[in-house]
């Protein structure tokens, strides 16, 4: 069975993110692996010491591993370290650094097992968008192919209150029947490992299909 998964929309590691104290309860442990890839180019190690001092507030650890660029994601000794942990957070950052980075590479493929195995995995902003497929494009609000650990689903990180006038292109080229996740920071959408979904955090998502807003159970199980 899948373990938990937690799709954020930003500002992570803040008071507010209340539902990583519950990731890291099912999580089985107390050690949180973030990989900072996405901002390998925005100082990553900062984003590693805000996960550490925000974790050891809930009584956790954190380890970072520095997969910051494709040869970094093809060493067996990191997919390894990803294949053998319970937590594993993708912290934001760019979207399509991380994706080119992780791609078909043993360090994604680590990621995914991992998963399959029941650990949680988490990603904020960035991180929760490539985790779908399709992906929004940063460049312009299309869609481009994400990485596809869920199938289906788009999210949009850092969702204004009047998210469907600021990404009206969005929901205008969304595919027919294509659920739409509008997450706003430090808010989370989480899948548990029954498949089922809900909201966590500071605030509420909400999900678009056909640009309509639908209840949660729009989105794939």
């Amino acid at each position: 069975m899948n373990g938990s998964l937690a799709l954020v929309g930003g500002e992570e590691w803040r008071p507010g993110c209340s539902f990583d104290e519950e990731l890291l309860a099912a999580s089985g442990g107390s050690e949180v692996l973030v990989l900072p890839t996405a901002a390998a180019y925005e100082h990553p190690h900062r984003a590693v010491a805000a996960a550490a001092e925000w974790f050891a507030s809930l009584g956790g650890t954190v380890r970072g591993v520095d997969v910051l660029q494709r040869p970094d994601a093809l060493d067996a000794g990191n997919a390894a370290t990803v294949r053998e942990a319970r937590f594993v957070y993708l912290s934001g950052g760019s979207p399509l650094h991380l994706r080119s980075v992780l791609k078909e590479t043993p360090v994604w493929n680590a990621l995914v097992a991992a998963w399959d195995d029941g650990a949680v995995v988490a990603g904020s902003s960035a991180g929760a968008m490539v985790l779908c497929d399709p992906m929004v494009d940063p460049r312009g609000g299309a869609f481009t192919v994400g990485l596809g650990m869920v199938l289906n689903l788009a999210v949009l990180a850092h969702a204004e209150p009047d998210v469907a006038a600021a990404h009206h292109r969005t929901f205008e080229l969304a595919s027919a029947g294509l659920p739409v996740a509008a997450v706003p920071p430090r808010t989370a959408l989480v899948r548990d490992p029954d498949g089922s979904w809900r909201s966590a955090g500071a605030g509420s998502v909400r999900v678009f299909v056909d640009g309509r807003e639908a209840g949660l159970d729009a989105l794939p199980g």
